[in-house]
């Protein structure tokens, strides 16, 4: 009997009941950016991802051994010019819980400003459209010019804080989120942990004992400096050929 041995190719085929409507949603999101970059907005894609620590380690214990492990969230912001010239931000997920930094969005929208002027911030819709109840779908559909807060792990979105520094804010549907050069800049990120954590390691003996040490820190800073503006502008060109081709099929 056929089957699919990567689930991601199941989640291509399946088709959803409100695919046209996610269809809609997605036209009107490139309208609007290609309308805000003919008036001169730069683009911008901002958002986070997780770091676990088996990746970082690369120990992995299996699902017979499966514990909860410290997972750090990574907060940054890149465009066809590279980052973003703001620090990024990495918090434990543990603490994220307990305390969101309200002032990060403000505080990357003031230096966006600084460097770029005026800018479109692209933040990725994390929730699921298979998620969200029909109601919900249409109201976002008929609304997707006027974005709600968009909330990340570590911060809030607001369209107000980014028009306070004459930004606009866009919410891309997560259904096409390949459309978020972000994504594929940090799966970048991974795979250069994964294969250079090594270099990063320190080891210490004391007495019977052998501790490891991970940089973590300069880790991280190393791999986000290895994709420089020539792969951002790669990444950028990429997506832009998917913005063409969804714009000529779905209009």
């Amino acid at each position: 009997m056929p089957h699919f041995a990567n689930p991601l190719l199941r989640n291509i085929i399946i088709k959803s009941p409100y695919d046209s409507i996610m269809r809609k949603k997605c036209l009107q999101y490139l309208k609007t950016l290609r309308t805000l970059q003919y008036d001169g907005f730069k683009t911008i894609y901002f958002g986070e991802t997780d770091i676990p620590e088996s990746l970082i380690t690369g120990e992995d214990f299996g699902d017979a051994y499966f514990k909860q492990s410290p997972t750090w969230c990574i907060l940054h912001a890149g465009g066809s010019h590279g980052w973003v010239p703001w620090k990024y931000q990495m918090f434990l997920r543990d603490e994220l819980c307990v305390r969101l930094e309200d002032s990060l969005f403000f505080e990357f929208c003031d230096v966006a400003k600084k460097a770029y002027g005026k800018c479109t911030i692209v933040v990725k819709d994390e929730r699921q459209h298979d998620e969200m109840r029909p109601n919900e779908i249409k109201e976002s559909q008929a609304q997707a010019h006027v974005p709600s807060v968009i909330n990340l792990t570590s911060t809030m979105c607001c369209p107000e804080v980014a028009k306070s520094c004459d930004h606009e804010l866009l919410s891309l549907p997560s259904l096409y989120s390949y459309l978020n050069p972000l994504d594929s800049a940090w799966s970048f990120l991974k795979w250069f942990i994964i294969n250079n954590r090594k270099e990063f390691c320190l080891r210490s003996i004391d007495g019977a004992y052998m501790y490891q040490y991970i940089l973590l820190s300069s880790l991280i800073s190393k791999g986000i400096e290895r994709i420089n503006p020539s792969k951002w502008r790669t990444l950028t060109n990429k997506v832009r050929r998917w913005e063409n081709y969804y714009l000529g099929k779905f209009s």
